[in-house]
């Protein structure tokens, strides 16, 4: 088992951050959506992540072909998938696993999804069950809800389906199997998630819309789509972890370079600047994605209630409890109870690694409150498998030190988040 030790900064920092890594849900995207067309994609800066390396295997053992010259990926789709003849390992990536069902669900063929030990834990009924409903053939452990599982893919019919979660890798299933059927699809979500998969497929030439009453209309592809031709943005779910080193040590100051500001990507971000961290952004292009720069700059810190819009900030919350942490008063999260499902139930992993650090806190089932001022001491960190986890209180670390095991997960999502991290004390 790794183990990562972080010592604490002896000054603050002034940096220019150009070289974080890609982001994570458009890389899958890539991968995956470049099967729809006949035509090869170009991919530059795709994130060379385990998981999202797994996506792109996947890919292969479809029939896709993949040339690699270190600066582009293109990818060339076979004229028809093949049923692979052995298993797909989607690695630790809930993104690979979901969309890949909504996928291959409407494709000829029998697959199997599989994963590490802490993806094959993870719930997968609230995607089974919607495209069982619509003729998916899926099986598994748990009855559809545990991976490894089975895909016997074929004919889908349309659907009309009110999501009771508002999450992207839903939707972006469901959207996938909603292509493949023969007449329209609808689909709602109470709070617009993540929308990387209707831009991407709208940019390739697919007709995906929201009527007036808030219902995603998902029309049918009669023909393959225009291939992808993009360069994938920075990721600011990663970023974030340096917007809160400059956010918590004195002095600092971060600028981020080439983030993704898509509106449902950046509230983390609003939310540093309701507790009073001066932040910027600073659009430079806007093709598939608005991409620009963010920049990040200490001031005092003020609790926050966190409760709305939570699918757009799910990922960054154990980074911003850190922040939470040494805020003057109280901050408290709620309607958060997706945190239990994620790598780790990371309610429960956030509190007990704050509490090692010296912060008091309450437990709630959708969230917790986080009594701010704390001085922050060193603690030995379980990271409980989960990127987030460990890297967040990495960051922690900036203030007092930190010791953090099973750190192998960091490697799996962000390969040079170390190699950044240490460049804070040049």
């Amino acid at each position: 088992m790794e183990t990562l030790n972080i010592s604490a900064l002896s000054q603050p920092f002034d940096i220019v951050i150009d070289n974080i890594a890609s982001d994570k849900s458009i890389s899958h995207r890539c991968a995956m959506f470049s099967l729809l067309s006949n035509k090869p994609s170009t991919i530059k800066n795709y994130l060379r992540g385990e998981d999202t390396m797994d996506s792109l295997k996947i890919a292969q053992k479809l029939g896709a072909t993949v040339e690699d010259n270190g600066d582009i990926i293109t990818i060339t789709p076979p004229s028809k998938l093949t049923e692979p003849d052995d298993i797909l390992d989607c690695g630790n990536a809930g993104t690979g696993m979901r969309l890949y069902a909504g996928l291959l669900a409407g494709i000829e063929g029998s697959f199997v999804l599989t994963g590490d030990k802490y993806l094959r834990s993870r719930p997968m009924k609230r995607v089974t069950n919607p495209l069982r409903d619509i003729g998916a053939k899926i099986d598994g452990r748990e009855d559809g809800n545990k991976a490894p599982l089975h895909i016997r893919g074929g004919k889908l019919k349309s659907f009309k389906y009110h999501s009771p979660i508002d999450s992207a890798q839903v939707k972006s299933a469901l959207i996938l199997a909603g292509i493949q059927s023969d007449e329209i699809s609808y689909y709602k979500e109470d709070l617009l998630s993540r929308d990387h998969t209707e831009r991407m497929l709208n940019g390739m030439g697919a007709n995906i819309s929201t009527n007036s009453n808030g219902w995603i209309e998902i029309n049918p592809i009669k023909e393959p789509l225009k291939p992808l031709n993009l360069t994938v943005p920075t990721d600011p779910s990663s970023a974030f972890f340096f917007a809160v080193a400059a956010a918590i040590v004195p002095n600092a100051k971060v600028t981020l370079k080439n983030v993704t500001l898509n509106p449902t990507r950046i509230e983390a971000y609003k939310v540093l600047q309701q507790m009073g961290v001066d932040v910027e952004f600073i659009e430079v292009e806007n093709i598939y994605e608005p991409i620009g720069d963010i920049i990040v700059k200490n001031n005092k810190l003020q609790g926050v209630t966190v409760d709305k819009n939570i699918a757009w900030l799910i990922d960054e919350l154990p980074c911003l409890s850190i922040a939470m942490s040494i805020a003057d008063g109280k901050s408290v999260v709620k309607n958060a109870q997706e945190l239990r499902v994620k790598e780790s139930d990371r309610i429960s992993a956030v509190v007990n690694n704050l509490k090692l650090c010296g912060v008091s806190y309450k437990e709630f089932e959708d969230g917790y409150e986080i009594n701010g001022n704390a001085t922050l001491h060193k603690a030995t960190i379980n990271s409980c498998g989960d990127h987030r986890i460990a890297m967040s209180f990495a960051i922690a670390g900036l203030l007092c030190g930190m010791e953090i095991e099973d750190t192998q997960c960091i490697e799996t999502s962000f390969p040079n988040f170390t190699e950044i991290l240490n460049s804070l004390r040049v």
